[in-house]
């Protein structure tokens, strides 16, 4: 699995100069698109826990349960992640049993759009208009409830 060490979010942005400018121009688009969503660098779920250690830009937050576990998992509403070859956007949002998301699969572009997650190698390759689409219903959704948040196959907290 590829990591990225940081400690804090201007780590995280520099941590591969060459990806900084897109990381940068998607960080704009969500913070502008779904702006109720405090941004915060998430670094996992921590040594010995239920969840993932992954480090990533966060957006907001909710907790989950795993099953064989009380705990609640906070996690990211949003997680945006730089991997080896392409960045990574996590999307929990659900509506009903169906993430979010996947509503927009063929319309953002050259972006890859799985169950959970948007994959791109450069911001350009979003539609940016679909793309903000996404976000504002994603914000309108946190703020009059309508939108509901999971991980995996795991419910609400």
């Amino acid at each position: 699995m590829f990591t990225v060490a940081a400690r804090t979010l201007t780590e995280y942005f520099t941590a591969d100069p060459a990806r900084e400018p897109e990381l940068r121009q998607v960080d704009k688009a969500i913070r502008a698109g779904a702006a109720s969503l405090k941004r915060y660098l998430f670094t996992g779920t921590g040594t010995g826990r239920p969840g993932m250690s992954m480090t990533m830009i966060g957006y907001g937050t909710f907790q989950y349960r795993v099953a064989g576990s009380d705990e609640p998992i906070d996690w990211p509403m949003l997680g945006l992640a730089l991997q080896k070859n392409y960045i990574s956007l996590y999307v929990a949002a659900v509506v009903g049993d169906r993430y979010l998301v996947e509503d927009y699969a063929g319309k953002l572009g050259k972006a890859k759009v799985g169950r959970n997650m948007v994959r791109f190698a450069k911001a350009a390759e979003l539609d940016q208009d679909n793309f903000a689409e996404l976000l504002g219903r994603i914000d309108d959704g946190v703020r009059d409830g309508s939108i509901g948040f999971r991980y995996g196959r795991a419910k609400q907290g």
